[in-house]
């Protein structure tokens, strides 16, 4: 019993530290994910590293569109089909394709761009739609 009471406050702890939070992440809609890869220039370089994490922060605190906002390193690869290339991983998820867009247009979308374009040498884009 005792065992059991440990695991299911250990899950409970878990769950809450790193769990989906209502500050870091909307629902999760399948409707449309938005995917992106960046590949900074200077990927050792603290400060290009934080000016990078600030500028996407505020744009997707301040995004009237995306729903799910997660930010992502790659970690330490352990197979061979894990791609640990990127910097940096963004995934964002949209009620529809027209949300995705407004997404796109929007002012701290396009302030993201201006401050941080010139951190990065790459980016890849995925978009799916749910099936």
């Amino acid at each position: 019993m005792k065992t059991i009471l440990t695991t299911l406050l250990l899950l409970a702890f878990s769950i809450h530290s790193y769990g989906q939070t209502s500050t870091t992440m909307r629902e999760f809609d399948t409707n449309f994910a938005h995917t992106v890869y960046f590949w900074l220039a200077n990927p050792d370089n603290e400060a290009d590293r934080t000016a990078f994490e600030t500028s996407l922060q505020k744009f997707l605190d301040n995004s009237a569109y995306a729903k799910t906002k997660f930010i992502g390193k790659p970690p330490k690869a352990s197979r061979d089909v894990v791609d640990g290339s990127f910097t940096y991983s963004l995934i964002v998820t949209f009620e529809s394709a027209e949300a995705q867009q407004k997404y796109q247009d929007e002012a701290p979308h396009k302030l993201f761009i201006e401050e941080a374009s010139e951190l990065w040498t790459k980016v890849i884009v995925y978009d799916s739609n749910g099936i």
